[in-house]
């Protein structure tokens, strides 16, 4: 292109490039730069001996296409401020630097795109698509308080259209260098981040990621280098964390997390140092965390919905500390019914920090929630042992229940003794040893055979010898449980 076709603005532009200074129109009558004046710029670059070129422009509104389809620009980019006519197309262009806030565009197309260092797109009001799906960032991605989307286009169930796109933000399968930095960014519509490998931390502080009925946040196998901070995220829609792998914290403090009728948070088989739930509002939707390892789970009951999922979820610590029947009910949830495996986790939790009541009473409750799943015979014979051993988790039962018959039957026969069998061979009349005779299966004092009661003290008889054969059954099948599992 020849300098003499310049308008004034773009000759402005042209001759700070190879001297990589800054061009600011933003207070200038005529703002105007022509998309292929800038394309020019960075694909023929002009140069000066002991200079280092560069684009730097700001508040410029951009006519026509910028389109660097698989171009190769080897000077640091940066347009701050600037309205774009078009779509801005860098499929397949590899970049040194670039940094496009605070622009407006209709959308930006960077599939595949290459930077050597750092892609900055903060403060930017795009509502068509940012399509980044299989880009590779040396360094940093910054979206902070950027705007994807319209709200109408997250209405809509429809499929991806310029304008009206389903998925406004399309990361998927990109590799960022450093750190993925999106505070305060605002999507309408689904953001894809599948596959994406962050060697750093990823920030999603105070975002909002709005598509209610669908799918808010689609980060399944999501690789994180540190931690994913996401606090006071407000997510209408699905959050869909299936499979990330955080070896630091997963940080969801004080986040809303909505998704009527379908599932709000699904974070199952996922790998995570620290999972923060810390004063989140209840959340709305379904929780699914099956087959997920967590070292700290930190969720007040409070937190979870009435329908959860934690079959083969394991932790090492849950916090914060609280008794073990307020954990409880949150396990009555699960949409797949009675889990095993859920309540053993919650006994190794309690175990972990030394709390052997809270992991008895946790056992406890698992053997009753089991005597539901069984036939009538069963639950008949679970009520006996609750009732009088507490599956072998309160044993003191036992012997209370002991004791009683123990002094029923001792005042009983004391008041009234039985006649002996052989009055010359019978040994003395002892109430306590008779009583005792009857309970004990084991036991024999001699008295129960010396000695025979009639009427209804015999019933009573028969009443004590079932009774001790029950209870010392039933002692010993759940001591044996207990001990066990111990």
């Amino acid at each position: 292109m020849e300098i003499n076709e310049l308008t004034e603005p773009e000759r402005q532009v042209w001759e700070a490039f190879p001297r990589g200074g800054t061009v600011d129109l933003t207070a200038a009558d005529d703002r105007t730069v022509r998309a292929r004046v800038l394309r020019s710029l960075l694909l023929a670059a002009p140069e000066e001996n002991g200079e280092i070129p560069a684009l730097r422009l700001r508040g410029a509104r951009v006519t026509g296409e910028l389109n660097v389809h698989s171009g190769l620009v080897r000077c640091p980019v940066s347009l701050r401020d600037c309205e774009f006519e078009k779509t801005v197309v860098l499929y397949g262009a590899e970049f040194r630097q670039l940094t496009l806030s605070g622009c407006r565009m209709p959308g930006l197309w960077a599939t595949t795109l290459r930077v050597d260092g750092v892609l900055r797109l903060n403060d930017c009001r795009i509502p068509g698509a940012v399509a980044l799906s299989g880009a590779r960032i040396a360094g940093a991605l910054f979206l902070s308080r950027t705007e994807l989307g319209t709200p109408a286009a997250a209405d809509d169930d429809g499929a991806d259209s310029p304008e009206r796109p389903e998925s406004p933000l399309k990361l998927d399968h990109a590799t960022v260098g450093e750190d993925l930095r999106a505070t305060r960014l605002t999507v309408y519509g689904r953001a894809r981040l599948e596959g994406v490998t962050v060697a750093g931390l990823v920030r999603l502080d105070d975002a909002r990621l709005l598509n209610p009925g669908g799918t808010a946040l689609h980060a399944e196998t999501l690789a994180v280098g540190t931690d994913l901070h996401a606090m006071r995220l407000r997510a209408e829609g699905r959050v869909n964390l299936r499979g990330v792998t955080v070896p630091g914290q997963l940080n969801l403090g004080y986040a809303r997390l909505s998704n009527p009728g379908g599932v709000a948070l699904r974070a199952s088989s996922s790998t995570v140092s620290e999972f923060w739930l810390r004063e989140v509002a209840p959340i709305v939707g379904a929780v699914n965390l099956r087959r997920a390892r967590v070292d700290m789970l930190f969720a007040a009951p409070e937190v979870w919905p009435e329908s959860v999922r934690f079959d083969s979820l394991s932790y090492t610590t849950l916090a914060p500390a609280l008794p073990a029947s307020e954990r409880l009910d949150v396990l009555t949830r699960d949409a797949d019914g009675y889990v095993p495996f859920a309540y053993e986790q919650l006994t190794a939790a309690y175990r972990h920090i030394g709390d052997d009541a809270a992991a008895r009473t946790v056992q406890l409750a698992k053997e009753r929630r089991h005597r539901t799943t069984l036939p009538l015979y069963g639950r008949l014979w679970g009520h006996l042992q609750d009732v009088t051993v507490g599956y072998g988790f309160r044993p003191m039962r036992a012997a209370g229940w002991l004791a009683g018959l123990l002094l029923l039957g001792a005042l009983a026969y004391g008041l009234h003794p039985p006649r002996p069998l052989k009055a010359d061979e019978a040994p003395g009349f002892n109430a306590f040893a008779y009583a005792l005779d009857l309970l004990l299966p084991i036991i024999d004092f001699g008295q129960e055979k010396a000695y025979a009661p009639e009427g209804g003290y015999q019933w009573l008889a028969y009443l004590l010898i079932v009774a001790g054969w029950v209870l010392a059954t039933t002692f010993v099948t759940g001591v044996n449980r207990a001990v066990t599992r111990n």
